[in-house]
């Protein structure tokens, strides 16, 4: 049995992944109303990889003997200024989410659970390429800027993103 802190901040952390991938799936639809489908693609592509991530979490969670608790979600954000500024709120989310598990990793650790610890180091293995992922995709629009015939390429570019690229069926 998981000891009901753990079980507590797991559930949180569900929570935190269903979130992100409501998130991005907002994202992918802002873009997908800027006309910017290769962008909307690779957000939903976010979306689902985030859910997958959920569900590792909320099946673990069951495999341990723990109560899921869902949480409600709040609307995301559906408006933007720019494509820069959708991948600034999105690194955002990816460096909350990543001090979050880092927490849930310092509470197995502090509670000895040996078991946790080996099941969350694949989701810090996973928010090191999740953040460089999106950083890449910042700098790569920094350097565009106001460029409209860069900005439709990088569109272009991002709509080639698979499911078995990001791991998504993770």
């Amino acid at each position: 049995m998981i000891h009901q802190n753990l079980q507590d901040a797991i559930n949180q952390q569900i929570n935190q992944e269903f979130t992100a991938a409501y998130n991005y799936l907002a994202m992918s639809a802002y873009f997908d109303t800027q006309n910017l489908e290769g962008f909307a693609v690779w957000m939903q592509h976010q979306h689902d990889e985030e859910q997958a991530h959920g569900m590792r979490l909320l099946r673990y969670l069951q495999d341990r003997g723990g109560e899921v608790v869902l949480e409600g979600i709040s609307s995301p954000r559906r408006e933007f200024s720019s494509p820069l500024e959708v991948f600034q709120v999105s690194l955002d989310m990816e460096c909350e989410n990543t001090a979050s598990i880092n927490q849930l990793y310092e509470l197995a650790t502090q509670l000895n659970d040996h078991a946790t610890k080996s099941h969350l180091q694949w989701f810090l293995d996973e928010q090191v390429e999740e953040e460089k992922s999106v950083e890449d995709v910042i700098a790569l629009l920094e350097r565009v800027g106001d460029d409209t015939a860069g900005l439709l390429y990088l569109n272009d570019k991002m709509g080639e993103r698979t499911a078995e690229e990001d791991g998504s069926s993770a």
